[in-house]
């Protein structure tokens, strides 16, 4: 039986496993389908301490992983299917129908990024489409950047995006917008964002050097194909939380990020620990996963101990 089990990797679930490690618990860590989580479809990490001259991503995250193997965190590949904390110890069953036992469990599978689904626009992830525009804007210092959405993301993304853009064409599928009030009118104050509204997104183009030229979209009113030119294709629809294989056993809110008492990775659930974007509605940045993954494992070395209760007062 393990004493911490970590599920899904990335900078949350890595420097977990690094700080258990350290503290001799010989932790586990489930990688997933997608070891290394969002990062490792990142080209460019530039805001990520450190590294000075920037880092890709995916050598980033097998730093972190030869790290946490250093001190003695074993990996396993694969998915989990179910888990049940209904009692102790925890289990924990992974594809094939393995069952794991474990005292402790630190979950940080992340939040995946909608896509729109269209031909072009997984090609190019990381060389002109992204997710991020914390992450990505600077990249496009000078350019023309569209952003595809209709809710409030996609106005904070926009406005962002103005800083370094020459220009910023909104893109959305229907006349009126899902954003609030207050955050259009933003946006529409905004003298570098530019409107293409009651277009649907068809296809990400590129150029014969397989660089991004702009978004073919198909004009809803005439019924006619359109091309909308642009250096850079930001899709802000929205994130999905990875975490319907906890079923209800831990608390989640209306939209699946786990719920944990503030200033903590304490889930409701005694023993269980949140770290990541799987918790994080707000801020979804590298540097603020990896310090969220410090703090779980800290806090489930304490619980383990016996130095720590595991207190869930004053949640819902």
């Amino acid at each position: 039986m393990y004493k911490a089990i970590v599920v899904g990797t990335g900078p949350a679930g890595l420097t977990a496993a690094i700080y258990l490690a350290r503290a001799n618990l010989n932790p586990l860590v489930i990688e997933g389908t997608q070891p290394g989580g969002q990062l490792t479809t990142t080209t460019e990490v530039e805001n990520f301490p450190g590294f000075p001259d920037g880092i890709q991503g995916p050598e980033l995250m097998e730093h972190m992983r030869k790290q946490a193997e250093r001190f003695g965190a074993e990996f396993r590949s694969g998915w989990v299917d179910k888990v049940d904390f209904s009692g102790r110890p925890f289990k924990i069953q992974i594809e094939g129908g393995e069952e794991l036992e474990t005292e402790t469990v630190i979950l940080s599978t992340g939040a995946s990024a909608k896509y729109l689904g269209i031909p072009g626009e997984q090609d190019n992830v990381g060389r002109g489409v992204s997710t991020c525009a914390t992450c990505d804007g600077f990249f496009f210092r000078n350019k023309r950047i569209i952003v595809i959405g209709g809710g409030d993301s996609a106005m904070e993304e926009a406005n962002f995006l103005t800083r370094f853009a020459s220009s910023v064409t909104l893109v959305h599928r229907r006349d009126e917008l899902r954003a609030s009030k207050i955050m259009q009118e933003r946006a529409q104050s905004n003298e570098k964002v530019k409107w293409a509204l009651n277009r649907t997104p068809l296809e990400v183009v590129t150029n014969e050097n397989g660089i991004v030229k702009g978004l073919k979209v198909r004009n809803n009113a005439t019924n006619q194909e359109e091309l909308v030119e642009a250096e850079g294709v930001f899709v802000a629809i929205g994130h999905t939380p990875n975490t319907k294989f906890l079923g209800e056993q831990v608390q989640t809110d209306d939209h699946g990020y786990i719920v944990v008492k503030p200033g903590t990775t304490l889930t409701n659930v005694e023993g269980v620990f949140a770290c990541g974007d799987v918790q994080d509605t707000r801020y979804r940045q590298a540097v603020t996963a990896a310090g969220s993954g410090c703090m779980a494992a800290m806090d489930c070395e304490k619980y383990l101990e016996g130095s720590m209760v595991h207190d869930w007062s004053g949640m819902l």
